[in-house]
């Protein structure tokens, strides 16, 4: 039985994860925000008879951070931390302000900053323990209207990247797991930038683009969050270790196709694909 502390619980991904890895016998820790969107995590968990704890955890706020790290670390060394919690801002880059960007990196960049060095510390001491980032397609490829959030991406992949040869000599590992479309809340909840609206000059080719990459999907159907969440469970355990893991078939052929071609020609097939034309 594992210590396993993941973040951005209340839904999707989160939610998904904290309940497989509860299924398997580990102690889960399980946190967001406000913890009064747990009821749902909770009554599932319930009903199962999982043990399972719901704490908050805000990854903008240090404090609330190591609050929440050191009352998981009282149970026990955390062995498993997930970095799942993460905003989108959709917008183009002229239409986004400061306060929106700054905000997009505070949580998907800063945000697994603060876990990594609150529970860094423990596992670098004892040579062991796993850490999950949860990234995405977009930390390979940007996309349109989507580039502040890739961006976010990009940057959670090169510190993992650099701190997967920091700590895997005190027998630290670090998993990087980048999905592609799938059905969570993620765009419900997204952000848009402060002059992204209809009068932006941007705005009717961003919606012409949202209706054409669906097209990308497997069977033109968002994944369910449940795929990811068995992914990342399978990465912690992989006998066969790799930092980075794809989760879904528009993500393994969109990084496919990117790694293969120059961007000129990746950028003239990914435009016949989508039928997106300027």
């Amino acid at each position: 039985m594992a210590n396993v502390l993941i973040t951005g619980c209340s839904s999707g991904f989160g939610f998904e994860t904290a309940l497989v890895f509860a299924r398997h016998g580990d102690r889960v820790f399980a946190t967001m925000r406000d913890p009064a969107c747990g009821a749902a995590l909770q009554r599932a968990a319930s009903d199962e008879g999982l043990g399972l704890e719901v704490l908050r955890l805000d990854v903008a706020d240090r404090a609330s951070v190591e609050g929440a790290v050191r009352t998981a670390t009282a149970a026990g060394p955390l062995e498993v931390l997930v970095n799942n919690a993460g905003i989108e801002l959709r917008s183009a880059i002229e239409d986004a302000s400061e306060d929106d960007v700054r905000r997009q990196f505070d949580t998907n960049l800063y945000g697994p900053l603060r876990t990594i060095r609150a529970v860094l510390p423990g596992m670098r001491e004892r040579r062991c323990g796993t850490i999950v980032n949860v990234s995405s397609i977009a930390g390979i490829v940007a996309r349109p209207y989507g580039g502040l959030y890739a961006a976010s991406k990009h940057a959670l992949e090169a510190v993992s990247e650099a701190l997967h040869f920091e700590v895997q000599p005190f027998g630290v590992r670090v998993v990087l797991v980048e999905p592609g479309q799938y059905g969570t809340r993620l765009l419900d909840n997204a952000l848009f930038g402060e002059s992204f609206a209809p009068g932006s000059p941007y705005w009717e080719r961003a919606t012409r683009f949202e209706a054409a990459i669906k097209k990308l999907r497997p069977g033109g159907v968002a994944g369910g969050a449940h795929e990811v969440a068995g992914l990342i469970y399978h990465a912690v355990h992989d006998p066969h270790p790799k930092l980075r893991y794809l989760a879904g078939g528009d993500a393994e052929t969109i990084a496919a196709t990117y790694r293969s071609l120059a961007f000129e020609e990746y950028e003239r097939t990914m435009r016949r694909a989508l039928d997106w034309f300027d």
